[in-house]
């Protein structure tokens, strides 16, 4: 009983595994598309400068409550700006 719940075990930690490693594929991929992508416009800007963000607050020196802060105001003009931008004229 021991040896089939220690199997279960493994089995579902390689599942989460490949998953994991599926989803840092695939989030390679986008950077690999938006690093290739014109920066002719707002969108294209506003993607790329997400990103970079993005990347900072995945760091340790991001953690810092004011840092958050600042991150998450930039993440949002982002957002805000790219919505502008996708609008009809």
């Amino acid at each position: 009983m021991a040896a089939q719940k220690a199997t279960g075990i493994r089995r579902q930690r390689l599942h989460v595994l490949r998953a994991d490693q599926a989803a840092s594929r695939r989030r390679q991929e986008e950077r690999e598309r938006l690093l290739d992508a014109p920066t002719d416009t707002t969108q294209a800007v506003a993607a790329k400068a997400q990103h970079l963000i993005e990347l900072f607050a995945a760091t340790t020196e991001a953690q810092d409550p004011r840092r958050k802060k600042l991150i998450a105001q930039a993440l949002d003009g982002l957002a805000r700006l790219r919505d502008r931008a996708v609008e009809p004229s």
